[in-house]
């Protein structure tokens, strides 16, 4: 879906700001950027940062990934859709939407290997969002239940997860909120088998590492 593209300053983004961003010209441009930020491991305490304060900042985590993704696909005149996808007794993990020949693709940070890119060749939402089930685990359990319908940030002034200068918390809340759609039924969980020692051992490949490597690989 191609849309009219907003000019930054319609954003509210500065003159330098839109500069970087719309230089991003595809979602694999996208991608490469996201994948150069450092992630950010909250050391200070919880935080979600707006577009802005990603880019001032230079890391992210995945919802402040998938908001910057999403700015950088509206100024290219495409929708900017994010997704919660949903975990039992895990974190949930938010990517961003984007389509090609009628097919989704997932634009997405991590620090791990596990849940990131998707290529635009799943047929719908859903379909996109189990093909992150087997890797989506806390240590032996695979964790993912849920996710939730697409998110058109477009509903939120851009004053709220654009150019925000304070945390982002109201769109958070309001994406956790969303309506979601389960994957797998109860007795289907039950039957998931646990990852064994060879998996295991993959969670070690991080792509930034941090003076814990527990913080490291929560990311």
């Amino acid at each position: 879906m191609r849309l009219k593209k907003p000019t930054p300053a319609q954003l509210g983004l500065t003159v330098e700001e839109g500069r970087i961003l719309r230089a991003l010209k595809t979602p694999g441009h996208i991608q490469e950027f996201l994948f150069g930020l450092k992630a950010n491991f909250e050391r200070g305490g919880d935080t979600l940062r707006s577009v802005r304060g990603v880019l001032h900042h230079r890391e992210a985590h995945c919802i402040e990934a998938a908001f910057t993704a999403a700015c950088a696909l509206w100024l290219q005149g495409e929708p900017p859709l994010v997704m919660d996808l949903t975990a039992e007794r895990d974190s949930d993990h938010v990517v961003t939407l984007f389509q090609r020949d009628g097919c989704w693709g997932a634009i997405s940070k991590s620090n791990h290997v596990w849940l990131r890119w998707r290529d635009p060749v799943y047929r719908s939402p859903r379909e996109l969002a189990m093909s992150y089930l087997h890797e989506y685990t806390n240590d032996e359990r695979k964790t993912l239940r849920a996710y939730s319908v697409p998110v058109d940030l477009r509903r939120f002034a851009t004053a709220l997860w654009v150019t925000n200068d304070e945390d982002c918390w109201e769109v958070g809340a309001a994406i956790d909120d969303a309506r979601h759609h389960r994957l797998i039924t109860p007795a289907q969980a039950r039957r998931l088998r646990p990852r064994d020692a060879i998996e295991l051992r993959a969670d070690n490949l991080v792509q930034y590492e941090s003076r814990d490597r527990k913080t490291a690989r929560q990311y």
